[in-house]
């Protein structure tokens, strides 16, 4: 099964609350993730994003079209990477998530169903 692993956090509050030490060692846990999961076949893709700070919203208000600075969402963290994993299990979800959360307090895990739902 295809889920998505949503990392969440804020670049800018990291660089302000952590250590530079802390923030290697991130980087190097996310890369070795990364790997394990390549190498175990089940990294279908994976991507870190760009701040908040650089996000447009694109929004249909009476009507038309406006677009606004800034993420949807009104609060310090957002999304900041994701996977998408092929697991054979959630227990095998979990146990990547549990990786990843130890660096951002806040993972969500959705599964990619492959299309739209009947309807």
């Amino acid at each position: 099964m295809k889920y998505m692993i949503m990392m969440f956090g804020s670049a800018e509050g990291m660089m302000e609350t952590r250590t530079p030490e802390w923030v290697r060692e991130m980087i190097a846990d996310m890369i070795q993730i990364d790997k394990d999961l390549a190498e175990a076949g089940e990294l279908v893709y994976n991507e870190g994003l760009a701040d908040p700070g650089t996000a447009k919203t694109i929004r249909l208000v009476d009507g038309a079209v406006t677009a606004t600075d800034g993420p949807f969402a009104e609060a310090k963290e957002s999304v900041i990477g994701f996977w998408i994993v092929d697991v054979e299990s959630e227990a095998r979800l979990l146990e990547i998530a549990e990786r990843i959360v130890k660096y951002s307090d806040v993972v969500e895990v959705r599964p990619v169903p492959g299309g739209p739902p009947e309807v």
